[in-house]
């Protein structure tokens, strides 16, 4: 990728314990969002088995991640432009053996996305659900973790089960988290105040608060029309509230975030589960 004269790219690793949470959709979202503050915008499908970008978006894939893993493809060949201009480095679907990406997979990964030379600002990684090795590998190379839940117990129990791992295993200690599908910010607070109580009291880490996306029946609406809300419906409270998450991490300062693209490179290659 291009990095010259020292540009910073974002790598953002967006991530679930559950699925069902709406993790893709917000991947998505934010990423339109991120085209309309003007920054350059590749969405990389990391559920590698079970392809969701280009079905919440309703894009025509010709080839997918398997075949860059054959050989018969580069990156250029697979991304595809959606939606405001993103690009998307699309996922396959009903391929097992992905899920679990071998040392030969991951070199040939880390080769591609270092000849890749079209400039990006922002990486966003939508991992698969739950903890698998994929989904920590993914999380620990990327500069910043995105972790998506809801207020239903199961989704912020296994949010839980996912940022332990991520920390007991791979120390990571920085964590941003997203509730969505709330009816308002009092009930996204408080399932994030019940994260942070049981993060602080048996990881002894404290979680980052991102914001909040609220129920919207456009949003659904949306999900029908297989497009991004975003998008479509920018005045809906949802759409608002995405775009306000996107501005507050455009305009985020934080010398804890971990390093450029180099960083998500070296971090592919260093990363063991």
């Amino acid at each position: 990728m291009n990095i010259e004269g020292g540009n910073t790219i974002r790598t953002i690793a967006v991530a679930s314990g559950k699925g069902g949470v709406g993790k893709t959709n917000i991947t998505a979202n934010l990423a339109i969002a991120f085209r309309k503050l003007n920054k350059k915008v590749l969405v990389f499908d990391a559920d590698l088995g079970l392809s969701n970008i280009d079905v919440v978006l309703n894009l025509a894939t010709k080839y997918n991640i398997r075949h860059l893993f054959n050989g018969e493809k580069n990156l250029k060949d697979l991304i595809v432009e959606g939606p405001c201009g993103i690009k998307i480095l699309p996922a396959s679907s009903g391929i097992q053996e992905l899920t679990e990406l071998d040392e030969f997979q991951r070199l040939r990964l880390i080769e591609e996305f270092d000849a890749y030379d079209d400039e990006v600002d922002y990486l966003l990684i939508d991992t698969s659900s739950g903890i698998s090795t994929n989904v920590a590998f993914f999380c620990m190379a990327a500069r910043e973790i995105i972790i998506v839940t809801s207020s239903e117990p199961t989704a912020m129990t296994d949010a839980y089960a996912l940022i332990k791992v991520l920390f007991t295993k791979y120390q990571e200690k920085n964590f941003k988290i997203l509730v969505n599908n709330v009816k308002d910010e009092k009930e996204a607070t408080d399932v994030y105040r019940r994260l942070s109580i049981a993060a602080e009291k048996f990881l002894s880490i404290s979680l980052d608060y991102l914001g909040h996306v609220p129920n919207d029946l456009l949003l659904q609406k949306a999900v029908r029309q297989q497009r991004a809300l975003v998008e479509i419906y920018p005045e809906s409270a949802a759409a608002k509230s995405i775009m306000q998450i996107a501005h507050k991490l455009s305009i985020e300062t934080n010398n804890n975030i971990k390093g450029t693209l180099q960083f998500f490179l070296g971090g592919l290659l260093k990363t063991k589960c």
